[in-house]
């Protein structure tokens, strides 16, 4: 992303907001609510267009696609939910198989083939014929993380995919997507609140603020950062995000 500016009305969201993600990294975007980190993961899937500023993926410019190339484009580009988003009215096997049955050429054994192999991958092997609503939450992500690797994505958003989760469950989550980056290959970006599993699930970190990436750096360089912003965040002590005001 460079340079990227959008506003909602009078409300300037993204100020000149530039971010590489470098290929084969897990980078996490922290941030207070309302800073933009979401509107921020779906210009990056084209869900939404700029006002100003460029988003590359891997040299195509997603903003200025047609619908029709978006379309193409977004089978490299895995998301997934805050809240898995998962159709009540379908089977976790179909809900899988969603994005698998939009390929022409791929016949309906060999997408049962993938609903397997990807249900496995999650560690939810057996459960492709329950509903959603058998599920725990915990599972519920899993089963909309099985969804998102499903057309074998070089990317994968994130969105909040620890969110309203117990510790243990947290700690699930966080295997999986380490797995995701190790077994897969893939590169992925994720928003979060959650510094416990943003240190450990980050090769980087950056912090959004204002409209613009305050601070990037290793999860290293974030805990040893003297920036009051980020310092005030990380460590939940709002007395230094006012007195950097």
């Amino acid at each position: 992303m460079r340079d990227v500016y959008k506003s909602f009305g009078t409300k300037h969201v993204l100020k000149g907001f530039s971010l590489e993600v470098r290929e084969g990294d897990t980078l996490s975007i922290i941030g207070g609510s309302g800073q933009g980190k979401s509107v921020t993961l779906k210009h990056m899937m084209g869900l939404i267009k700029p006002d100003s500023g460029e988003i590359s993926v891997d040299g195509q410019l997603i903003s200025s696609l047609t619908q029709e190339e978006l379309y193409v484009a977004r089978r490299n580009l895995g998301y997934v939910f805050q809240f898995a988003a998962l159709f009540d009215s379908m089977s976790i096997a179909d809900n899988v198989a969603m994005g698998l049955r939009r390929i022409d050429d791929m016949s309906e054994a060999a997408i049962q083939d993938r609903v397997r192999e990807c249900l496995a991958l999650v560690d939810l092997e057996g459960y492709g014929d329950r509903a959603p609503s058998d599920l725990s939450g915990g599972q519920r992500k899993r089963a909309g993380l099985a969804r998102a690797i499903a057309t074998e994505p070089k990317y994968l958003l994130y969105d909040e995919p620890t969110s309203g989760l117990d510790p243990v469950t947290t700690s699930v989550i966080d295997d999986l997507m380490i797995r995701m980056r190790e077994r897969l290959g893939v590169t992925g970006v994720v928003i979060t609140h959650d510094m416990v599993s943003a240190y450990r699930i980050s090769d980087r970190i950056a912090m959004l603020y204002d409209g613009t990436v305050r601070f990037e750096g290793t999860p290293d360089e974030v805990r040893a950062t003297e920036d009051p912003v980020v310092k005030g965040f990380i460590e939940g002590r709002p007395e230094l995000l006012e007195m950097a005001k």
